[in-house]
């Protein structure tokens, strides 16, 4: 069992890296992000998808 939270709203997930949301929904859209929806909505993405994006697109800056 994970001690780390791994489940993010979407709010908390752009203020924690920074990122806008039309990158975040790109990346949903693309199926690099894990989503949890309710009534069809994404309320959580995996923040762990997240932060691997976050890196790959340093990393593609450098």
């Amino acid at each position: 069992m994970s001690l780390v939270k791994t489940w993010y709203s979407i709010e908390d997930a752009l203020s924690k890296f920074g990122i806008d949301r039309q990158k975040l929904d790109a990346w949903i859209e693309s199926g690099l992000v894990r989503t949890e929806e309710e009534k069809g909505e994404v309320v959580r993405v995996n923040i762990d998808d997240v932060r691997i994006e976050v890196e790959n697109m340093v990393n593609s800056d450098e």
